[in-house]
């Protein structure tokens, strides 16, 4: 069990840090450099994928598809412009990734596009009907929250959804192959799209998933510094299991926005370095 003064200093930590400064240097900034909702969607999309690793390596990266695209990514995708711009060959685009591994990816996202519309269209139609099937999981895919508000669908059938599309189309690279390993990058994307009223999250499916069935974007430095603050009492290896652990815990400081505490883990790793 945490600290009584936890929470305190986690609301603090949240407030100071969930600024528009937020965005320098960070991967959220690239969807705020676009135009419209479906290029929003579409920039936020592939930024998420490609963050990991350092940051001085990555952020070039996805620079390089914007200007590819001329800020208009969703057309870049749904047209199939980025075959001219990623060829289709064996060469490394980043790190572990061949230029390959993002035609495959970026060719199921374009046809996801094609068929559904947007990303978000896409989580409204499928998610929800996963959500709403009898299956030996379904406590695992409803949210831990008591009365939450009706929405099409909840944070964890929404990955789901996502990561089934994309092994379908055997683009299980860039992203997660299931749901076992904390999936924070998709985390985080549902993080910026779900979350409104935030100088960094953009809110655009606010009215399609309740922000309290999100689930905390889980990797080595937020499990570290949750650890040290006694919100996981079992420092174990990190996993969808531990991420939705300390997303309850994180729903006792922040009942409403339990990924305000994402904010804050980040400012408390930030001040004791």
């Amino acid at each position: 069990m945490f600290s009584p003064d936890i929470p305190t200093l986690l609301h603090v930590y949240a407030s100071h840090f969930e600024t528009e400064s937020f965005l320098d240097g960070d991967p959220s900034r690239f969807m705020h450099l676009v135009d419209g909702d479906k290029n929003r969607e579409t920039m936020a999309f592939i930024a998420a994928g490609l963050s990991y690793g350092n940051r001085k390596h990555f952020l070039p990266k996805i620079q390089f598809i914007l200007d590819a695209a001329q800020g208009d990514v969703y057309n870049w995708v749904k047209d199939g412009s980025f075959m001219a711009d990623i060829p289709d060959t064996d060469a490394c685009y980043y790190r572990l990734h061949t230029c390959h591994d993002m035609n495959i990816f970026l060719d199921a996202l374009q046809t996801m596009l094609i068929e559904y519309g947007s990303l978000g269209e896409f989580v409204s139609a499928r998610a929800s009907r996963m959500q709403s099937q009898t299956c030996l999981d379904c406590a695992e895919t409803k949210p831990r929250v008591d009365e939450v508000d009706a929405k099409a669908t909840d944070g964890l059938s929404s990955i789901k959804a996502i990561i089934e599309f994309f092994k379908a189309h055997n683009a299980n690279t860039i992203i997660p192959k299931d749901t076992s390993s904390p999936c924070k990058r998709l985390c985080m994307f549902m993080r910026w799209m779900v979350r409104s009223d935030s100088p960094v999250d953009l809110g655009l499916w606010a009215d399609i998933i309740d922000r309290r069935s999100l689930i905390m974007p889980l990797d080595t430095h937020v499990h570290h510094q949750a650890c040290r603050l006694g919100l996981l009492s079992v420092c174990t290896a990190t996993s969808m299991r531990t991420a939705r652990k300390l997303t309850d815990e994180m729903r006792t400081i922040f009942p409403d926005d339990p990924l305000k505490g994402d904010f804050a883990l980040f400012g408390y790793g930030v001040n004791h370095r």
